[in-house]
């Protein structure tokens, strides 16, 4: 569970056909592998991810675990030549990004301690790998936003203790010259986690604009600016109280402010005049989109829009007539910025059956230059498999959209296993992305099912908030219908059907197998959640905000919470369970699965034979060391290979 940001996932890998048997392998070794793709071969692929052009847009810093661990690189785009920047300093899940100094010899980063997310700022420079700890407090996260255009102040948001003792996620600045933090907002509510990495500062530097609420309706964010030591705070956009507005980038000449908001029912792009405060909006009604930035001589605005399954993809707009470039492009999912040639866009792409690249891309002749290849690394592209989209009816009538992953070859005797996996989030979805576990499932003869349950983003936000106060409600039922839609496919076996889940997908997994344990067979939840109230109470200021956004109000809806909690209804288990978890996960922490692991104990279930327990004293919320995914997807592997 996280609050809500839209980067592109590109975590995961993607999934891989065979002649499937009619039952996976057994395997006691780590691999649990078959006759088909190893997952140690597919979780040994390295990746490329968080993409961050330098200031003058000729250097390009990006994460990869080509290492078996998450190192910083930098390559100059005009000689594509990596750089391992970093050698072990980089923390072993992202759960934040970095930023450029302005001079571009620098490159600030963040990095806690074996994934608990309370991270520390560091200066790593570019001519002798050298880091430099720029913040020295264990007892709150800090994320780097943006260093101020004369390169003294570097924007931070983090819950650090402000004004009154509040730990509110709220925007601070730290002296790079040398002077300590200082508090820039003071809100109430969390200041809006960033949307496609905005920038904060106006480009002379008075100004910083930012998102929050502070109206009483927890759904709502309105974008607001303020002087930038903090002072004259005011509201420059609400939408409508309820709708979701985010400051997205300023116009290079600082008159006006690219903005997003979904006030119509879906997120749009718009250009905001500061001077009159009228918004021109862009985008096409129906399709999210969301304001990414301004070219650098100010004629073009790039915005990224979110379409189901076609998640990520960058749309150019001529500012002066608000005229869509036609961009030719294949499907699939991108990270895009302008680069340093004019009329040329940097992308990170990757498709299902096709793993992250970097490219230019000439928007005027479509031609394509590769800045870093696909990473194959010894596996044949032909072994992997595509997918299908498909729609099936939920409960209500309403249309799911799903990825259905299938084995080249499969029995039509009805004796192959099939397994629905469950998004994070909730706001969370999947999409067109290259997934080795889903690759790996598919080699060993199981269909994977990836639907795109109500909550999910991607489809408007009436579809967005469907599930809000609704957890483990009608987004179970979309579930579960998704269970019934493998059933009825051609080579299934009706009763080999399993789920699994990380996060709010580990929190579904959990309400599938309490409460509707007859639609499973076997289920493994990943770091998930069993009981909202005992989360409520130890999580983060803003995570509670978040949990009360979706959930309601722990003391008024106090029986829902109670209704929507696995715990309370573990003694209706059947489903043969694997639950998996770190034990310095700060957003679903490991007492969520302790006390349903305990509960069942105490019910009489017996721990190596009704259920199977394993906790990870080195991650967090996941990680991705390329070990540990071996580690934790090896054992899901296993769990299914002995139960589905």
């Amino acid at each position: 569970m996280s609050p809500k940001s839209k980067t592109l996932d590109k975590s995961r890998s993607a999934p891989t056909g065979r002649k499937a048997s009619s039952r996976p392998a057994k395997s006691s070794s780590s691999e649990a592998q078959g006759a088909g793709l190893s997952l140690e071969s597919l979780m040994s692929l390295p990746s490329y991810y968080m993409p961050n052009p330098s200031w003058k847009k000729d250097k390009l810093c990006y994460f990869s675990e080509l290492t078996g661990r998450i190192e910083l690189y930098v390559v100059s785009l005009d000689k594509p030549l990596p750089l391992q920047l970093s050698h072990g300093e980089m923390p072993r899940s992202l759960r934040t990004w970095t930023v450029w100094e302005r001079n571009d010899e620098s490159v600030i980063f963040g990095k806690d301690v074996d994934g608990n997310e309370q991270h520390d700022l560091y200066r790593i420079r570019l001519k002798d790998s050298s880091v430099e700890r720029l913040t020295n407090d264990p007892t709150s996260e800090k994320h780097a936003l943006d260093p101020s255009p004369d390169g003294r102040w570097l924007l931070i948001m983090g819950n650090i203790a402000g004004r009154g003792g509040k730990r509110q996620l709220n925007l601070w600045r730290l002296d790079l010259k040398g002077g300590g933090l200082e508090q820039v907002t003071d809100c109430v509510n969390p200041v809006s986690f960033p949307v496609c990495l905005p920038r904060y500062f106006s480009p002379d530097g008075k100004w910083i604009a930012y998102g929050t609420n502070e109206t009483d309706d927890t759904k709502n964010a309105d974008v607001y600016r303020c002087q930038a030591d903090g002072s004259n705070p005011e509201l420059l956009f609400r939408g409508k109280i309820g709708s979701q507005d985010y400051p997205g980038a300023w116009s290079p000449d600082g008159r006006s402010l690219g903005i997003s908001s979904d006030m119509t029912g879906t997120t749009r792009p718009g250009i905001m005049d500061l001077s009159s405060r009228s918004v021109r909006w862009l985008g096409q009604e129906g399709r999210d989109e969301f304001v990414c930035e301004f070219s650098p001589d100010g004629r073009q605005l790039l915005a990224l829009s979110n379409a189901g399954m076609e998640a990520s993809r960058p749309h150019v707009y001529e500012v002066s007539t608000g005229e869509e470039l036609a961009l030719d492009l294949p499907p699939g999912c991108y990270d895009a910025q302008f680069a340093s040639v004019p009329g040329q866009l940097l992308l990170f792409y990757t498709d299902v059956g096709a793993p992250t690249q970097c490219l230019t891309y000439d928007m005027r002749t479509a031609r394509r230059r590769t800045i870093l290849p696909p990473i194959t690394k010894g596996i044949d592209p032909k072994q992997l498999v595509g997918c299908e989209t498909v729609r099936y009816p939920s409960f209500d009538g309403r249309s799911i959209e799903a990825l259905l992953f299938r084995p080249k070859e499969i029995s039509q005797s009805k004796s192959s296993p099939a397994i629905v996996e469950v998004h994070g989030g909730p706001t969370g979805q999947f999409s067109r992305i290259f997934n080795p576990v889903a690759q790996f499932l598919v080699s060993q003869g199981y269909t994977v099912l990836e639907p795109n349950v109500r909550g999910s983003t991607g489809y408007g936000s009436e579809f967005r908030d469907l599930n809000r106060k609704d957890w483990g409600g009608g987004d179970l039922e979309d579930v579960v219908k998704g269970a019934d839609f493998l059933r009825i496919l051609p080579g299934i076996d009706p009763k080999r059907v399993g789920i699994y889940g990380g996060s709010y997908g580990g929190y579904m997994t959990y309400m599938a197998v309490v409460k509707r344990p007859d639609a499973w067979k076997a289920a493994c939840a990943i770091v998930g959640i069993t009981d909202l109230n005992r989360m409520y109470d130890s999580a983060k200021e803003h995570f509670r905000y978040f949990l009360k956004e979706q959930m309601g109000d722990p003391v008024s809806d106090a029986a829902l919470w109670k209704d929507r909690s696995a715990v309370n209804f573990a003694q209706n288990l059947k489903t043969k369970l694997l639950m998996l978890h770190g034990v310095n996960d700060p957003r679903c922490p490991v007492e969520q699965a302790r006390v349903f692991r305990d509960r069942l104990l105490v019910l009489g279930r017996k721990q190596g034979e009704d259920f199977e327990y394993e906790e990870y004293g080195d991650e967090g919320h996941g990680s991705m060391d390329i070990q540990h995914k071996i580690r934790m997807y090896g054992r899901m592997a296993q769990f299914f290979q002995k139960e589905l």
